[in-house]
């Protein structure tokens, strides 16, 4: 397994990390068993760093973790263990983000709780609170660390400005952004910063929520699970569209003789030695298919030929419904 750090004085970790989001049925049902499952593949193939929140399945991700490490003494050793906070809900159930100390400090005691560990590796403020600044929101954060709950700190979703701000105030080890080759607006600017800044950068959802695998979610499936079902990329027309370009790109993983779900991870290991791709998936088979990608390195024509197939703005539709823009930083 390629290695590489998360920050510039953080530990060596697996290029390629894991996204726990989907030990929730947030993609579809799962079980417990299979998230053991693949958390068993994860030791066995040297995959480091575990990647959840405390709102993915409302505390349910960490609660699988924290089962498996109880049934697995020593595994917690074997990870290097990142989670989230700030998302929350006001009195009427509207969705808000709460970067104060004590509301940090109260989720990231719940998570410890649930995970039965005493530190994370990494806590990461989930979304900005646009009433804080970014330097404010950071010092919270850097209080966590003082107190032994946490080792390092990190943001979600800001943009290449605020890191600029924060790392004055502490150490960022890492910023996490969707980034793929369906989504390429981090190369404006935040896969630049991060590098200059000895900033990690963990990109989510690295193979398109299915789209660069071999086997995309159906436009069925899509309506059955509630962050697709509004996401304008997976509606029509801009679904068949997608489809349809994205066939090009499984035809050409299958003649370089790679699942395109490894050829997509073997990308983004491409773009910078800073980048750790956090795939999530439900199945052992599909975890097998995405390690695939860090086996692979790719040749300038190979990335080329990449290219070709699936040009810089191909996809159709944004990444996001309205909705789901509320909390990301957007910069370009």
């Amino acid at each position: 397994m390629q290695k590489r750090k998360l920050g510039r004085n953080g530990p060596e970790i697996s290029a390629l990390g894991f996204g726990a989001m989907s030990f929730t049925n947030f993609y579809g049902p799962t079980t417990e068993q299979d998230s053991h499952a693949v958390l068993d593949l994860a030791i066995e193939a040297g995959v480091t760093h575990l990647d959840t929140a405390n709102v993915y399945g409302m505390g349910r991700s960490e609660e699988v973790i924290g089962s498996y490490f109880k049934k697995n003494p020593g595994a917690r050793d074997h990870f290097v263990i990142a989670t989230k906070a700030t998302i929350t809900r006001d009195a009427e159930g509207k969705r808000k983000f709460d970067n104060s100390q004590t509301h940090l400090e109260a989720e990231l005691d719940k998570s410890l709780q649930r995970l039965g560990v005493d530190c994370v590796d990494l806590f990461y403020a989930h979304r900005r609170d646009p009433s804080m600044s970014i330097e404010e929101a950071t010092g919270n954060l850097s209080r966590l660390v003082e107190a032994g709950k946490a080792r390092a700190i990190g943001f979600s979703e800001i943009a290449p400005s605020s890191l600029r701000r924060a790392v004055a105030v502490h150490p960022v080890a890492a910023v996490q952004s969707e980034y793929s080759l369906s989504t390429r607006f981090p190369d404006l600017g935040l896969v630049q910063t991060t590098a200059e800044l000895g900033v990690a950068m963990v990109a989510f959802s690295p193979v398109g929520r299915s789209f660069l695998t071999d086997t995309p979610l159906s436009l069925d499936a899509v309506q059955s699970l509630d962050f697709l079902r509004p996401n304008p990329r997976f509606n029509e027309p801009n679904y068949s569209a997608n489809i349809a370009l994205t066939d090009r790109f499984r035809a050409l993983a299958a003649e370089m003789g790679i699942p395109a779900a490894g050829l997509a991870i073997a990308w983004l290991l491409h773009r910078g030695d800073h980048v750790i791709p956090i795939p999530g998936t439900r199945s052992v088979e599909h975890f097998k298919e995405l390690l695939t990608g860090t086996e692979r390195v790719l040749s300038d024509e190979d990335m080329a030929r990449i290219e070709a197939v699936l040009p810089v703005g191909w996809a159709h539709g944004d990444r996001y419904s309205d909705e789901q823009w509320v909390g990301p930083e957007r910069y370009c």
